[in-house]
């Protein structure tokens, strides 16, 4: 099952600029789609294309790649003769996907590209991470962009209700409510969102067997498991460390706070080996980072601590199979507890996971704050997530409370806005309920209006 994917439009913004000068490598985590993004955009945009699968690649293709580069006419007439695919000069596309899989094809790039006869793609994943590049030299010709699980929007369209994505944005823009009976249908299918997620499998899973959870269940644990192999893939040092942590993300989110101090985990070491567990997770895309900002303003990275830490699944649908059981019935209750308002525990944890998703997809580095009054003896602000207005000439930071409930309180937001309220361009409380603004100017969307939160200094979806 093909879908539209944003990121399509980002290959054809590519292939029309580069004119065969850079390659372009996707990077994402496994079983986002990035390989049928890739195939798709060959088939309709050149003449002919080779994918070479270096999770699968032969040794005569390995041994073409060792044996052949000093000569490339001699390279490419190997590989075509071993793909049985006929090249034409500017017309055709080269895929190496999984390239993580195989350094050497990454690094020889640049001579690839300075060639100039064909186009060339690389897709992968945990790409960055330190013992797949080590040894080779990463080349500049290459331009990079991010792809992530569906977000709401490809959500949508592959549920067929993209035209409510323009009327969406359209009420966030003028700030009005939508229609009731629109909110009610767009709220419903934020619920199905939060359930399914945005890994294309799964999403395709709950299409053909006609919105059921069953199969959609499945796919997701399989990603999971796929998952968890990768982490026992890595080096030992850190193996038992990621595996524990990635564990224990549930439970992390479902604590009141969701935050993770390092020294509580590991107070033997001062917690380095931890943080470069996180940041294992967080390079490898499957989680999401959220580091404590000490003291917001422009260029949060500036102020970020990374001993205060809370990390999101990557995927919220993920993160609702990585939550439970593999008990098939008990999980189907689930499914539909949460998709009729009935769950009795957390749900916030899934709800605020989305939100982090989306405001992620949009290409937003996630931060949070948090204050300990020493009078009081306790945190007495807790902003669960900031970002950058993005405004170039007035740049200002927006505080994003979540809440799951229609009932809330806000004293955080509201002590955060007195602290900081010269930093600050707009303030929003993302709930389940309809889009108001309320009397202190404090913007009030509903959760599916999440992703017009754009981080207009970025294009990267």
């Amino acid at each position: 099952m093909i879908f539209k994917r944003k990121a399509y439009n980002k290959l054809l913004d590519w292939k029309n600029t580069s004119n065969g000068r850079t390659a372009l490598l996707i990077e994402g985590a496994r079983r986002i789609g990035k390989s049928t993004l890739v195939e798709d955009f060959a088939k309709k945009n050149y003449k002919s294309y080779i994918l070479i699968d270096f999770a699968f690649a032969t040794k005569n293709i390995k041994n073409i790649f060792e044996n052949t580069l000093d000569s490339l006419d001699t390279f490419f007439m190997l590989l075509s003769f071993e793909t049985g695919i006929s090249l034409y000069e500017r017309e055709s596309l080269i895929i190496f996907d999984e390239v993580q899989k195989y350094p050497r094809a990454r690094e020889v790039i640049k001579y690839l590209v300075k060639d100039g006869r064909y186009d060339y793609i690389e897709t992968g994943s945990l790409i960055s991470i330190k013992e797949n590049v080590k040894d080779i030299l990463i080349p500049s010709e290459e331009q990079r962009i991010t792809m992530y699980p569906m977000d709401f929007e490809e959500f949508a369209e592959a549920l067929g209700e993209s035209l409510l994505i323009p009327y969406i944005r359209d009420c966030f823009s003028k700030r009005v409510p939508l229609i009731d009976q629109v909110h009610k249908k767009a709220s419903f299918l934020f619920k199905e969102y939060l359930l399914v997620g945005g890994m294309p499998q799964a999403v395709a899973a709950f299409l053909e067997q006609k919105k059921q959870f069953t199969d959609c269940d499945f796919q997701k644990r399989n990603i999971l498991k796929m998952y968890r192999d990768d982490i026992l893939k890595i080096d030992n040092i850190y193996q038992s460390r990621v595996l524990s942590i990635f564990d224990q993300i549930p439970s992390f989110l479902s604590s009141h706070e969701k935050k993770v101090r390092i020294s509580s985990i590991d107070s033997s070491n001062n917690g380095i080996p931890y943080e470069k567990t996180f940041f294992w997770l967080s390079d490898s895309m499957i989680c999401n980072e959220c580091f404590a900002c000490l003291d917001p303003n422009v260029g949060l990275s500036l102020t970020e601590s990374r001993k205060l830490i809370k990390c999101y699944m990557g995927d919220t649908g993920l993160l609702l199979a990585h939550t439970f059981n593999e008990n098939i019935e008990n999980n189907m209750s689930i499914y539909s507890a949460l998709l009729h308002d009935k769950l009795s525990m957390n749900k916030g944890m899934f709800f605020e996971n989305a939100v982090a998703q989306m405001l992620t997809a949009n290409g937003h580095k996630l931060y949070f704050y948090t204050h300990y009054n020493e009078n009081k003896h306790r945190n007495d602000i807790e902003i669960d997530f900031i970002i950058s207005s993005g405004n170039r000439i007035n740049n200002k930071i927006i505080p994003i409370e979540v809440k799951s409930s229609k009932n809330y309180t806000t004293t955080s937001l509201i002590e955060f806005r007195n602290k900081f309220s010269d930093r600050i361009a707009e303030s929003f409380i993302i709930h389940p309920k309809n889009l108001s603004i309320r009397d202190d100017g404090i913007i009030c969307i509903p959760a599916y209006m999440t992703f017009c939160l754009e981080n207009k200094a970025s294009h990267v979806h």
